[in-house]
């Protein structure tokens, strides 16, 4: 969530964030209900204060052996009174709030100005595209030859986008896992296993609650749902949380499967791994200064960057536009890889400066100058989703005769083998 009190001072500044989102905000209803919020609250203010003074007056006039009746029945009225503002009050302070935790963060001013993805930016790339040779086949039918996971067993017990991995195949995915994970610890990042359900208070905190709660799956009768990333458990770590400055930045890497209803995707790259209801992620948290969350975001970046590059896989990474990046983000860089056969860039992670938006919300602060109470700063980044880099290595990696060369890093992971066959 915003700062409210920008709707106050800069409510222009505001506006035109927002239209840089494509988003034309009602900034002046939230003007508006923040001017009467105020209003309101000088009315409680003064209706306890007469309340009070009312009831000086009955214990005056009981002293004085007087009759109160009237002072009694003051009270009573400024009582109504103060009832009735504190109503106003909280009804206006819930609409105020509603309007801005369906809102958007706002842009930093290095983001590019645009509409959609054909806006971003390509920051910087690595590795040489090569044309696929013409024995190449696409990554289901590689990965199917080589019985690394069967589709359609999985859609017989849960239905589309739910994959079985088997075999070589579940061991490829606990290698890229263990990989990743150990890439990060080196790094200095804390590993965590946080539950994979949560309520809706770490759904909120994060952002995905309310405004995406048709993609979320809920355990409806005790009110809690299956985490789409373990962002939400990992940041809310923290959530009412004072953290100690000396101890910044705090970053934590964690492995979770994730669970996503995408809604409204019907049709979007819906083969083989392109698109799952359920896939492995490995994601890293990051909770900063806020005078250093920028570097840290570069520093985030990078450590997402350097496991694709080890494993031989070309990729770019994009500086997403102020129209195509994520609700909470500030500022976000999505690394994709090339898919050979495919013939198209695949997203694996998207890495995102959140500033203070999830910590506001979540209730995560530390001490700034003076010791002032200040937000810190949240980051966070895939590093890495599975399911596109199998993709990636399936259609790169096949040989012609049928086999799966292993990237070096992988084979520690999987017997020191070089190739990968039925």
């Amino acid at each position: 969530m915003i700062n409210p009190r920008l709707v106050r001072e800069n409510p222009e500044l505001l506006r035109q964030a927002w239209l840089r989102r494509g988003l034309e905000a009602p900034v002046d209803r939230l003007v508006e209900l923040d001017e009467l919020r105020r209003s309101l609250i000088s009315g409680v203010e003064a209706a306890k204060a007469a309340k009070n003074h009312a009831s000086a007056e009955v214990g005056k006039l009981k002293r004085e052996g007087k009759d109160a009746s009237e002072a009694i029945a003051a009270i009573k009225s400024r009582g109504d009174e103060q009832v009735e503002a504190e109503a106003q009050l909280a009804a206006t302070e819930k609409e105020l709030e509603d309007i801005l935790m369906g809102l958007p963060n706002l842009p930093q001013a290095s983001v590019p100005n645009g509409r959609s993805s054909e806006d971003n930016v390509v920051a910087r790339s690595w590795g040489e595209i090569q044309e696929a040779p013409a024995w190449a086949k696409d990554h289901l039918v590689v990965g199917e030859s080589l019985k690394l996971f069967d589709f359609k067993r999985g859609a017989k017990i849960a239905g589309a986008g739910f994959p079985v991995y088997t075999g070589w195949g579940s061991r490829l995915e606990r290698a890229l896992i263990s990989w990743f994970l150990d890439e990060h610890r080196a790094a200095g990042f804390l590993e965590v296993q946080p539950p994979l359900l949560v309520n809706r208070a770490s759904m909120t905190g994060t952002g995905n609650l309310p405004k995406f709660a048709d993609q979320l799956y809920t355990c409806t009768e005790d009110e809690l749902y299956l985490i789409p990333t373990a962002e939400v458990p990992v940041t809310n770590l923290h959530a009412d949380e004072f953290l100690d400055p000396k101890e910044l930045p705090i970053r934590y890497c964690s492995y979770t499967p994730c669970f996503r209803r995408e809604a409204g995707s019907y049709g979007k790259d819906t083969k083989g791994f392109l698109r799952l209801h359920q896939f492995d992620k490995v994601e890293m948290v990051w909770f900063s200064a806020p005078e250093s969350s920028e570097a840290a975001h570069e520093t985030l970046t990078a450590q997402a960057e350097s496991l694709v590059r080890k494993l031989g896989l070309p990729y770019r990474t994009l500086l997403l536009c102020s129209g195509d990046m994520g609700f909470g983000a500030a500022k976000c860089y999505d690394i994709e890889v090339w898919a050979p056969v495919e013939k198209k860039w695949l997203e694996v992670s998207s890495c995102s400066n959140f500033e203070d938006f999830q910590a506001r919300r979540a209730n995560i602060r530390t001490r700034g100058a003076e010791n002032k109470p200040i937000l810190v700063h949240t980051l966070n980044g895939s590093g890495l989703a599975t399911p596109r880099i199998l993709v990636a290595l399936l259609e790169t990696y096949q040989q012609e005769n049928g086999t799966l060369k292993v990237p070096e890093v992988l084979r520690p992971y999987l017997d020191g083998l070089e190739f990968l066959s039925a």
